[in-house]
């Protein structure tokens, strides 16, 4: 099973968490400060790092720019709710997600069980098979993200389905990008709305149903398929099966 570090110097919520993965099985290694963390994390292999940006010793953000984009372990920031800068920051620094506080544990559950999908380390560093996905969990490695036979390759910034081009708008291609990256994960339309046109945006929610149906226009109607599915007063999903 796989092994996650839990840099957070609040241990009420650090304890929290750790009793919540321990009871899914997973391995946890905890920490409360960023320069010990920094030294686990580079002495050490593990799955995932669940990385807080408050921290003595070393904050969040400096511990993830020390670590550097080659390193292998994918990084969940727990960040505070109005810490734009911090988010923004942290993912152009090579984490591949965040979550804000306070945050529900199912949502962090889910989050967990996505990274470790999508962002798999190797065999060596824990004994674990992450393989769920097959070629698309090592190939998200390489920013290709699969869904049956939809592929988007997001270095080429070109998505097919069954080798056939579909040709997106920049917007449609993220917000795809946003739901193959989040494969089983019900995302709202003020995330959606964050994560594709960004964290000043000011507008109505609504543009992300716009979004959505022009997705759905170009994929599912195009290629007859289910892919997006609406949660009915909550956002919308893509299923990994």
């Amino acid at each position: 099973m796989a092994h996650i570090l839990i840099v957070e110097d609040e241990e009420k919520l650090a304890r929290f968490v750790e009793l919540e993965l321990l009871h899914e099985g997973y391995e946890v290694t905890k920490s409360g400060d960023g320069r010990e963390a920094l030294e686990l994390a580079t002495d050490n292999s593990y799955d995932l790092i669940l990385l807080d940006i408050m921290l003595p010793g070393l904050n969040g953000l400096e511990v993830l720019r020390r670590l550097g984009r080659s390193h292998p372990t994918p990084v969940i920031l727990l960040t505070a709710r109005d810490a734009v800068m911090d988010k923004v920051s942290g993912l152009d620094a090579g984490a591949v997600d965040y979550i804000t506080k306070p945050f529900a544990i199912e949502e962090l559950l889910a989050r967990v069980r996505v990274a470790l999908k999508l962002h798999p380390v190797s065999d060596t560093a824990s004994g674990s098979n992450n393989t769920a996905y097959g070629d698309s969990t090592s190939d998200a490695q390489n920013g290709v993200y699969r869904w049956k036979a939809l592929m988007l390759d997001e270095k080429k910034h070109r998505v097919t389905y069954d080798g056939k081009e579909i040709t997106l708008t920049n917007r449609e291609f993220e917000m795809l990008k946003v739901f193959l990256t989040n494969q089983d994960i019900v995302l709202t339309r003020d995330t959606l709305l964050e994560r594709v046109c960004g964290y000043d945006y000011v507008g109505e929610t609504n543009i992300v149903d716009v979004y959505v149906r022009y997705l759905r226009s170009k994929i599912d109607e195009a290629f007859d398929i289910r892919m997006i599915e609406t949660v009915r007063g909550v956002g919308y999903v893509i299923k990994s099966e």
